[in-house]
């Protein structure tokens, strides 16, 4: 059974910066690209950025390109998403997600099978 556990959201002020964890378990976490989403109140879930399994290629939403960076350590079973230059645009529930078999990053929602339970991300003006 995957199990995807994040943490690391919390309330910063515009400008400041915060860096999501993300633990997986249950399976060989390297053989499955990796994403994070986020979900503002009354707003559709929206890609943010993914990473291949070995953490060779990434790609990102444009409106965080330049000031987010998702990694993966491998070894640790854990991708991360740092966010920099925090908007107050930016504040959303956060969401760690599992590829269902893609090695190779993607951006489609519906690529992705195994969901974290979410960890909220305030900016304040």
């Amino acid at each position: 059974q995957v199990q995807l556990v994040e943490s690391g959201g919390g309330l910063v002020q515009a400008g400041g910066s915060l860096r999501l964890s993300c633990a997986a378990s249950g399976r060989t976490f390297s053989m499955y690209a990796m994403g994070w989403f986020r979900q503002a109140a009354g707003k559709e879930r929206e890609f943010v950025a993914a990473i291949s399994g070995g953490g060779g290629v990434t790609g990102y939403a444009d409106s965080v390109k330049g000031r987010f960076t998702i990694s993966r350590d491998n070894a640790k079973n854990t991708v991360y998403l740092q966010m920099n230059s925090l908007k107050p645009e930016d504040t959303a529930v956060y969401y760690c997600a599992g590829a269902r078999s893609s090695y190779y990053y993607t951006r489609t929602r519906n690529e992705y099978a195994y969901w974290g339970q979410g960890t909220q991300v305030t900016v304040s003006s």
